[in-house]
């Protein structure tokens, strides 16, 4: 189960993941299984990218004001982007997050921060509403998010822009955490030498689709975000 998972659930979620499959044991059994084996979940930190450059158009206030919680889908979303160096170069993750559950809504990934990359991501993410909705999307003060093509989709939307104060990540500490996951189940557990940057977007792109689909969260039952929406009758 712990290779099957890309060798990045610890002890709780192989637990979890046991139960899910009706076979009785413990934390404390799986615990003590995984370290005799050497299971163990790699991960480190680096620097965060950052796309500010300067004030750019007015900033919008903080609507979220921390408060990550929503009651169903498409009410809240959160962004950035995420820088990955290896050593064929630089990649960037762009997805929408929604806070409801963690799922990634829409995400693109590229070679270059641009508007292009955010832009199309929100064009995904907008391409998911039925029309009664409308979330708020929470964002850093990037400059992507002060353009005018960003600006313009979101009022065509009638969705409600929503900023973090300048240097603050804690405000869009959802955001940030989904990132801590991806790079420390995805990035931080192997070595990308001799990897080209095609063949790390490929892997970047499967893991989120795999995240999505079939990485089990213990704060959603023991489920994915996909499976939890589906346990809901949240999916048609």
């Amino acid at each position: 189960m712990f290779k099957e998972n890309r060798c990045v659930y610890g002890y709780r979620r192989i637990h979890a993941v046991l139960r899910n499959q009706g076979l009785a044991c413990s934390e404390k059994v799986v615990r003590r299984i995984m370290g005799e084996e050497q299971l163990v979940v790699q991960g480190r930190k680096k620097r965060k990218y950052s796309s500010y450059l300067g004030e750019i158009s007015p900033a919008v206030p903080n609507v979220l004001e921390r408060d990550f919680h929503a009651e169903q889908p498409n009410q809240k979303w959160v962004t950035d982007l995420c820088e990955f160096q290896i050593p064929a170069g630089k990649v960037y993750l762009s997805p929408l997050v929604d806070c409801f559950d963690g799922m990634a809504v829409s995400w693109t990934i590229g070679t270059s921060p641009n508007a292009e990359l955010v832009n199309t991501m929100l064009d995904g993410g907008i391409a998911c509403l039925r029309p009664e909705e409308h979330p708020i999307v929470h964002t850093d003060r990037g400059c992507h998010y002060r353009w005018p093509g960003w600006i313009s989709r979101m009022e065509a939307a009638d969705l409600t822009r929503s900023m973090s104060k300048k240097g603050c990540s804690p405000d869009n500490a959802a955001c940030e955490g989904f990132f801590g996951i991806v790079k420390s189940e995805m990035f931080y557990t192997r070595s990308w030498d001799g990897v080209s940057v095609e063949e790390f977007v490929t892997e970047l792109d499967s893991y989120i689709r795999w995240s999505n689909v079939e990485r089990i969260k213990l704060s959603l039952g023991g489920k994915s975000p996909i499976a939890y929406r589906e346990s809901l009758g949240l999916l048609e």
